[in-house]
């Protein structure tokens, strides 16, 4: 690509790779944001998108944290769920058959309290056919561990990434959610990925609370909720910049606040190789196909003839002039 923008449209190899798994666009859900998709499907066909990373399944139903769960704030919202979900065994009856039907590229996200949780489950998807990767969610308390979330304990992290791969083996791609919530992201990534990550979801909610003025009291239910929205984009961005520096190799999918292809194309630029979209689609259930779209004719104007040549484009050296 030449210095600014070519003023062109050109062909663009729009496909993107997380681990051995091959998608034909970068664009996704974010876990949480879409259930398992049958939310967005009345909206377009969920196989137009890269995949459907499906919400957080834990080992049994969870009927989440109390009311109220979620709140708005200045350029985001706060949301308190608390992984509410059918569980493991209902999910795969249930859930997995829909998506394979409408022929969608799955993403499995868990979550569990234990490191023997995330084992478990990852054993009972281990023989499911039609998943392209899981998604380990870390960012989880740890029962264990005096509710120490999971992603802010190396030596934790590190255990569950190791215990999920030892039972799936290596055939499926295992990408491990981390939060911000950190003071050192690179070295929670690193630890990660020699434990058997094949790729890096970045970055979880940051964690947040808003007060409500009429009761003086916290107004989530849960007290404390998880920040998304265009608020936590440069926290994001800054995230996926950093550990794709310190780990050019690993694929990092990237997202937090993004609501239109210039914001996706900033991610990938910092060094993610696909987006989820989350809390955009909330206002608009069409963000994820709107924003595929401006994406690709973004690479294309730009010159990039494939979205992997534009993948840590940031960190490139400028040539002499």
């Amino acid at each position: 690509m030449g210095q600014g923008w070519s003023g062109f449209m050109t062909s663009v190899d729009f496909s993107t790779t997380i681990g051995n798994a091959w998608f034909p666009t970068p664009i996704f859900t974010a876990s949480g944001c879409a259930s398992s998709g049958r939310e967005l499907a009345q909206f377009f066909p969920l196989h137009d998108v890269g995949g459907v990373v499906t919400k957080s399944v834990m080992s049994k139903a969870r009927a989440g944290r109390p009311t109220p769960r979620m709140a708005e704030t200045p350029s985001g919202m706060l949301n308190s769920i608390g992984l509410q979900g059918p569980g493991i065994d209902a999910f795969i009856a249930t859930d997995i058959p829909y998506l394979i039907k409408q022929k969608v590229r799955i993403i499995v996200s868990i979550a569990g309290e234990t490191v023997e949780e995330y084992s478990t489950l990852a054993r009972k998807l281990r023989s499911v056919a039609g998943i392209s990767a899981l998604e380990v969610n870390i960012s989880c308390p740890n029962v264990e561990n005096r509710g120490l979330v999971f992603a802010c304990d190396p030596d934790a992290s590190r255990r569950v990434i190791d215990g999920v791969r030892r039972t799936i083996g290596g055939e499926l791609p295992i990408i491990a959610k981390l939060s911000p919530d950190v003071t050192d992201l690179v070295s929670i990534a690193r630890g990660v990925v020699d434990a058997g990550a094949d790729a890096l979801a970045l970055i979880n909610t940051v964690l947040g609370m808003v007060i409500n003025l009429d009761t003086m009291r916290p107004h989530l239910g849960g007290k404390t909720g998880g920040l998304s929205g265009p608020a936590i984009k440069p926290i994001a961005v800054r995230a996926v910049y950093q550990v794709h520096e310190a780990l050019p190799k690993v694929p990092i999918l990237g997202m937090g606040g993004v609501s239109n292809g210039r914001d996706a194309l900033e991610m990938i630029a910092a060094g993610a190789s696909g987006v989820s979209i989350g809390t955009a689609s909330f206002g608009n259930p069409m963000a994820l196909i709107s924003i595929q779209k401006e994406l690709k004719e973004l690479l294309s104007i730009k010159g990039f003839a494939s979205l992997s040549d534009a993948i840590g484009y940031a960190h490139r050296i400028e040539e002499p002039q």
